[in-house]
């Protein structure tokens, strides 16, 4: 059934309109029917046409603040995400109703909008803001909106990205964005689109279409990149700035990703952010101090190593020698320390042991990311670091803190059939050590990119 056909009604019908070999449309059914009494909520006829998404989460597999340093990630998608459902309108408006919040934004798609920091609204509202910037003529027409999700809030997982990706979705949908001079000119392939979508969020622009503010962090696409590229039953390798695909390696056999939440909330728009844009800020001053000892204008620490051929010993005397303004020469050699080993020791030896089938070389592998990430990243907090601890402790192969870090969620390379008594273990061990904490534990294969359902 072409998209066009899809209803209200067949929103909320069992069977599927179009072929479901992934399983979402019984799988999702309880998000379906909260999108379909959102719309109903917002006086969409039963017989209105939608255009419907579905846009997973993702987990960071490896790859702790690689990517807007031009470093390797190794990410999959993951099981949950969100369903947006939406109804194209004449007008100029949009509202967006949270299905399981039961909130509903208004606004207009203006460059003159004005997002509301600090809410969910400010996610939907920077992209519609950014894209009636960039795209002025003919205007921009709104849509009335639902989604629901089963993707956990501020847990490391990308739920901020994927309701941004999702809204663009649906406008650009709408809009046939992707037919417009402006568009095409900029973004032709989902990689670029990833990209153009992470300077929306970050605020940068893209080739010929203007930055704008965005959601307060500074971060990369590597979230936009795997929601939008990554494939069932692998883990993709990714390097960044620019974006390039590298090779996608077997999820190991038998085995899924127990994620643990700690419950310590890693919200983009809030203190997180702060810490966030700390590491990303450090990370500039470790590329500055370089170009400015050399006379050279290399755009990042992957870009300093490319040219000294690998060797991190040049950019290590420049940055013991440093003094900079703000960060001490401690602190920007300890930042480029841990991209070091991230991304030219840990990921690599961790991808050879995924396409050689090694679990416990991957478990490895993970186990020493989680403890660099501690010791010379510092954006782990006592919770994830138990998480992880407690997991290993329990006999997985490894286990590993991912996403932005200072709260969020911590994976655990499971075999399948142990899952669920793993996932009790784990849960009861880290509610012994954290009663405070509203921890949430849940399993995620390497899942889908986002599709249009």
């Amino acid at each position: 059934m072409d998209h066009s056909q899809l209803t209200l009604a067949a929103l909320q019908s069992d069977a599927p309109p179009r072929p479901d070999e992934a399983g979402l449309w019984p799988d999702k059914a309880a998000l379906r029917q909260a999108c379909a009494d959102a719309l109903t909520h917002l006086d969409v006829a039963p017989d209105a046409a939608l255009d419907m998404f579905w846009v997973p989460g993702r987990v960071e597999v490896l790859g702790k603040h690689t990517d807007y340093a031009g470093g390797h990630s190794l990410l999959i998608a993951s099981d949950q995400g969100f369903i947006m459902a939406a109804r194209a309108r004449a007008d100029n408006m949009v509202r967006i109703r949270a299905a399981q919040r039961q909130e509903t934004a208004v606004f207009a798609v203006t460059p003159e909008l004005t997002p509301q920091m600090g809410t969910w609204s400010n996610y939907p509202m920077t992209v519609a803001r950014r894209l009636a910037r960039n795209f002025t003529a003919p205007p921009l027409r709104g849509a009335d909106i639902a989604f629901a999700g089963d993707l956990p809030p501020a847990a490391g997982m990308s739920s901020s990205s994927a309701l941004m990706i999702a809204t663009y979705l649906v406008l650009a949908t709408i809009n046939e964005l992707d037919q417009r001079p402006a568009h095409r000119a900029a973004v032709t392939t989902p990689l670029q689109l990833a990209e153009y979508l992470g300077t929306v969020e970050n605020g940068q622009s893209y080739g010929p279409l203007p930055g704008d503010k965005g959601v307060g962090t500074f971060g990369g696409s590597e979230d936009h990149t795997a929601i939008l590229t990554c494939k069932p039953g692998v883990i993709s390798r990714y390097a960044f700035a620019p974006s390039r695909f590298e090779v996608d390696a077997p999820a190991p056999a038998g085995h899924v990703f127990a994620i643990g939440v700690s419950g310590v909330v890693a919200e983009k728009t809030g203190n997180a952010r702060d810490l966030y844009n700390r590491a990303s800020a450090l990370a500039a001053a470790v590329t500055t101090t370089w170009n400015t000892a050399t006379g050279r204008d290399d755009r990042h620490m992957a870009a300093i190593l490319a040219a000294c051929d690998g060797d991190p010993a040049p950019l290590r005397a420049v940055l013991d020698a440093a003094n900079h303004g703000t960060f001490t020469a401690a602190q920007l050699r300890r930042r480029f320390d841990h991209f070091y080993v991230e991304h030219a020791e840990i990921i690599p030896a961790a991808t050879d042991a995924l396409l050689r089938g090694d679990v416990a070389g991957f478990g490895a592998a993970a186990n020493a990311s989680q403890q660099q990430g501690a010791v010379l990243l510092g954006n782990q907090v006592p919770e994830t670091v138990a998480l992880a601890s407690l997991a290993t402790d329990l006999g997985v192969a490894g286990a590993s803190a991912f996403g932005a870090g200072f709260g969020g969620s911590v994976w655990a390379l499971v075999p399948q059939d142990d899952a669920d008594a793993f996932l009790a273990g784990w849960r009861a061990r880290y509610a012994q050590a954290f009663p405070q904490r509203a921890g949430d534990f849940f399993v995620t294969k390497a899942g889908a990119s986002a599709r249009r359902l």
